[in-house]
């Protein structure tokens, strides 16, 4: 029996060496519990340590808008409020909070015509009643839609659009809290420039990334505005690969460095891919994150409150997991990954958020209840 039981042992030990590490300081929180599917989750944190939620949602026949949130630091959570009540189909929810807890979110939505357009909410009272408006009023498709606030309390909202005739990026700021808008189109580019992602830093400064297919496939290109959006620096062109380069997100870190990462098939499936610049977006180096045989995608991107910086996946061809990785050091070496999940269903586009205390929260949909719903780690 003795031996056996040190043969389990050897064992056990050998699977650990095998596999990614998995951390145990995790909670887990399963967010939906729906007859269809809830998807593509965003996070983002208040005052007070408060959590925001939004997803889709198609229980009540077309994809609507739905929130949560969480006063206790992800221990407990509101009920679901239903945010859209369209004739047809809203999706990507994207949500922000300022200084004085005010909840802004933003989605692409099909009940105003034949295109998609850019519709916003705003709560003052934590998500009890809201503020609605209409954004865009475009011929073509708005998508995309990114909202974020500046330290000063300025509402930011990014998105593309094809009505030039090919997808740009566009960028809509307010001043008064919503009450009025001013627009501005960032990209000029002879093929479609999509799917922003925005960071605004402590000092201002606007950094977004996306992707465009002018040189033949999709690159990954980054502007910055270093005046709350009135001008911006040059078009920096970040990969340069022979297979599509995609789903780019952006974080910066306590050093300034700007950190961007993204999903690439150059390598013959989807891999991770990170690039960073250390002189204010100047030039940039590229490094490959992930070397798996199958799929990694989705990848979202975070700086905690010691400067390191940590990524998050989605990796698998069937039943995808969730994997991290950390760089400590400024995005020069990288730790081993670590394995986030262990479900029976797909588990896929994590978002992540690090609060002032260093606590990690992460939302991803999963399918392991039998259909996608939305759930929440906490560490």
């Amino acid at each position: 029996m003795r031996r056996f039981s040190y043969f389990l042992f050897l064992l056990f030990i050998g699977i650990l060496w095998m596999c990614p590490s998995a951390d145990a300081a995790w909670t887990t929180k399963r967010l939906t519990w729906n007859s269809g599917r809830s998807i593509y989750p965003e996070i983002a944190l208040g005052p007070s340590g408060h959590i925001h939620v939004v997803w889709y949602d198609n229980t009540h026949s077309n994809d609507e808008i739905y929130f949560k949130r969480s006063t206790d630091g992800g221990l407990s959570w509101s009920s679901a409020k239903r945010l859209s009540w369209s004739a047809d189909r809203s999706y990507y929810p994207t949500v922000a909070v300022d200084s004085g807890g005010n909840i802004y979110v933003v989605w692409q939505d099909y009940s105003l015509g034949d295109t998609a357009e850019v519709l916003y909410k705003k709560s003052t009272d934590g998500g009890a009643s809201w503020i609605s408006k209409r954004l865009t009023w475009n011929p073509e498709n708005s998508c995309n839609a990114v909202v974020r606030v500046d330290t000063s309390g300025n509402i930011h909202v990014f998105w593309d659009d094809s009505s030039p005739g090919n997808g740009e990026i566009f960028h809509k700021k307010s001043t008064d809290g919503g009450a009025s808008w001013t627009t501005k189109r960032i990209t000029w580019n002879s093929g479609n420039s999509g799917n922003p992602d925005v960071l605004i830093d402590t000092g201002g400064n606007i950094h977004v990334a996306w992707y465009d297919n002018t040189p033949g496939n999709s690159e990954i290109y980054y502007k910055k505005s270093a005046d709350g959006g009135a001008t911006w620096a040059s078009t920096k062109r970040l990969s340069w690969n022979s297979e599509s380069s995609a789903h780019p997100r952006i974080a910066v870190d306590g050093s300034e460095y700007i950190h961007v990462v993204w999903q690439d098939f150059t390598p013959g499936n989807a891999e991770i891919f990170h690039s960073v610049s250390t002189d204010s977006g100047m030039t940039w180096a590229a490094k490959r994150l992930t070397w798996s045989s199958e799929a990694s995608t989705y990848p979202a991107i975070a700086a905690d409150i010691s400067g390191s910086i940590h990524v998050f996946w989605a990796e698998g061809s069937v039943n995808t997991e969730i994997y991290s990785l950390t760089s400590t050091d400024g995005g020069a070496t990288w730790g081993s990954a670590k394995r986030l999940t262990w479900n029976s269903g797909a588990s896929s586009s994590p978002e992540i958020a690090i609060d002032s205390s260093g606590h990690f929260h992460v939302v991803w949909h999963d399918a392991s209840g039998g259909n996608f719903d939305i759930y929440y780690k906490q560490k």
